[in-house]
């Protein structure tokens, strides 16, 4: 009865923004809406629905790839909830400790960090930053984070990416679902990477293929991954535990990311004993007395805090706390690399 009266009553809601952004597509395609071209491969990394997918890690995952293949990578993306999101700025290659999460946001200062090697730009007006800071950086290789709807800029090669972990009932566009935009984009994408399939069983993984399967192009590389912890790091982003050692743990878990479960499946997964769970809205900015209050649940309760990579990025501007840690993810490819990797190579 509720799913009818669902459908009743946001059907239309739903159908007129899908129509929107179908127009919106079909306007670059035919050059009635302008979209810029740079000197050097651009690869966009995004997806269809609201909420977390693994684009940083991937991003992160890309930026690496490239400064091993001796490529200068450039980030760009619009640093949510940072203060240069409007006004736009560039954190340079190295240059990680100088940057504040406050004015990049999260996500950038995480990439910079993990991927040194990498400029990071951001700001919502991407094509216009870009030119701004080209000359100057003079990258070999443009990621455009969270790429799929930014269709401002051209680029060479277009990576999708779905959460395995997501309910497939919450396949609609929005406001019946979870979708930005229908399938039907699928029909520009060059690469799907299913992330967090280790994390489901594969017969969810499958069925989530069968759907979108039909939207896809036939020369489309299918990958999937799955999330690889590599350590329990402190304040320093020094190694203090290794992941077995979690096992038996007493472990509160604090997160302020859109996509949560994930996180906390994977440590309930690694053996710890998970006391409580903390959760804050995405992007969430800290305040000292939240973590001091925190501290001393997790001292009565014999605990230590727990909390992911990019929540400590946030983090650590409000404490230099010794008891509050970070898991460490990388992602894994799970099948499909190495054709990934040869689009890759076809575009440089």
């Amino acid at each position: 009865m509720k799913n009818s009266l669902a459908t009743l009553f946001l059907g239309p809601f739903s159908y007129a923004w899908e129509s929107i952004y179908r127009l919106r597509r079909l306007g670059y395609k035919i050059d009635l809406f302008s979209s810029k071209s740079f000197r050097v491969p651009i690869i966009s990394i995004g997806n269809l629905s609201f909420g977390g997918t693994g684009k940083t890690p991937l991003t992160i995952w890309l930026a690496n790839y490239f400064s091993r293949q001796k490529k200068s990578p450039l980030v760009l993306m619009r640093g949510y909830r940072g203060k240069m999101e409007k006004s736009g700025g560039m954190i340079k290659k190295g240059e990680f400790k100088n940057a504040c999460p406050k004015d990049f946001g999260d996500e950038a200062v995480l990439i910079s960090r993990k991927s040194p090697s990498s400029t990071v730009i951001v700001g919502k007006n991407r094509s216009q930053n870009l030119e701004l800071y080209y000359n100057e950086v003079s990258p070999d290789i443009i990621l455009l984070d969270d790429g799929h709807q930014h269709l401002k800029i051209k680029r060479d090669l277009n990576i999708v990416l779905f959460d395995a972990t997501m309910d497939l009932k919450k396949y609609k566009v929005a406001p019946r679902g979870y979708l930005r935009e229908g399938l039907n984009a699928l029909r520009d994408g060059d690469v799907v990477i299913i992330g967090k399939c280790d994390q489901v069983p594969s017969s969810i993984t499958a069925d989530l293929e069968n759907m979108i399967k039909p939207y896809l192009n036939s020369q489309v590389v299918i990958a999937k991954t799955g999330l690889v912890p590599t350590g329990v790091f402190d304040y320093n982003f020094q190694s203090v535990m290794d992941i077995k050692d979690l096992g038996g743990k007493n472990v509160i878990l604090l997160s302020g990311i859109a996509s949560p479960y994930s996180f906390f499946s994977l440590i309930e997964s690694l053996g710890a004993n998970v006391v409580k769970r903390v959760t804050y809205p995405d992007h969430y900015y800290f305040k000292a007395k939240e973590i001091v209050k925190l501290e001393k649940e997790a001292q009565s309760k014999d605990s230590i805090i727990l909390t992911t990579e990019k929540d400590f990025m946030r983090i650590r501007e409000v404490t230099e706390s010794p008891s509050i840690y970070f898991l460490g993810i990388d992602i894994n490819f799970l099948s499909g690399e190495n054709e990934f990797k040869e689009k890759i190579k076809n575009i440089l």
